[in-house]
């Protein structure tokens, strides 16, 4: 492989900037994906955000219904891990309905990554350090996520520069990079950086469209990095999350690894955030966060390209 592939290639190209917005647990659904698409931003939503399959293919049908030929491209989150018995029937839903785009976590299974080829799908896989990523690369995937220090949800400790170059070493294939992203121009400094998507999440929690419950939104606006915590004490894998909900749900320890179960009820009070939580002033539609977006990329490219 030299550079991308022609099927990310024809994917980016459908993108106004090469920028997807992050699948968020219990916040990313239809409405923030559409819109976010419509916009030119590629939109994405984890398939768990929905209780059951039946509700899962709704959304599906929903997003496609209301999306067009001239629109982003979409995608959906599937675990793939032994704990989630819903990844095999999800994962034929999203063949039948030829999502565009299928992030995995938890594994990198070549057969799901052939089911998703088979239909002119791409595949991209998330991580947190190289040897997850070489794993993923021998699974055929299309795109490495890079979830650096400082990324909501369940986050790396390595810093951008190093993960990034540290996978560069072995691969030459799509890398979206992950991590504090609020700002055109961070797209453009993770391409400049060897990068070839920004993959922007946080930044939509407080979007008029998100799921997330106004308490969340709310202690987002009112937050700052330095209001922001990296533990395992939730769900037993370190990740980023707002202080103050962490304090008010007075968490001491967890025993361990949870189930997704487990998980899920925790994440409904306890709420996650990356360190660019700062940047989030107000609640605003979708396409107003994406268009700005767009325009800061446009007036960074413009300055440093002359």
């Amino acid at each position: 492989m030299s550079g991308p592939n022609q099927r990310v290639l024809d994917f980016k190209a459908r993108c106004r900037i090469p920028a997807i917005a992050a699948p968020m647990f219990l916040c990313s659904g239809p409405d923030l994906v559409v819109e976010s698409c419509k916009a030119g931003i590629a939109g994405t939503f984890p398939a768990l955000n929905q209780r059951t399959s039946e509700g899962f293919e709704d959304w599906l049908k929903e997003i496609q219904d209301r999306l067009g030929d001239d629109d982003a491209p979409y995608g959906v989150n599937l675990i793939v891990h032994p704990s989630n018995p819903r990844v095999q029937a999800d994962l034929e839903l999203c063949v039948k309905h030829k999502v565009p785009l299928i992030i995995t976590s938890l594994g990198a299974v070549p057969d799901l990554v052939n089911a998703v080829h088979s239909y002119g799908g791409i595949v991209f896989h998330d991580v947190i350090k190289r040897r997850h990523a070489e794993k993923a690369v021998e699974a055929g995937v299309d795109g490495i996520i890079a979830v650096a220090a400082g990324a909501g949800g369940h986050a790396g400790t390595f810093s951008p520069f190093a993960l990034v170059s540290e996978i560069r070493e072995f691969y030459d294939g799509a890398i979206a990079l992950s991590g504090c992203m609020t700002h055109g121009g961070h797209v453009l400094a993770a391409e400049a950086m060897g990068a070839d998507f920004g993959y922007i999440g946080s930044h939509f929690i407080a979007a008029q469209e998100s799921m997330a419950v106004q308490g969340q939104k709310d202690m987002m606006m009112e937050c700052s990095a330095q209001d922001i915590t990296y533990t395992d004490k939730v769900t037993g894998v370190g990740a980023n999350f707002l202080t103050p909900s962490l304090e008010a749900a007075s968490i001491e320890h967890a025993p361990g690894e949870m189930s997704l179960n487990e998980e899920a009820k925790a994440w409904k009070t306890i709420w996650s955030a990356g360190h660019g939580v700062g940047a989030t002033k107000e609640s605003l539609p979708a396409k107003a966060i994406c268009e700005q977006l767009i325009a800061e990329y446009d007036a960074a490219k413009a300055n440093i390209c002359g």
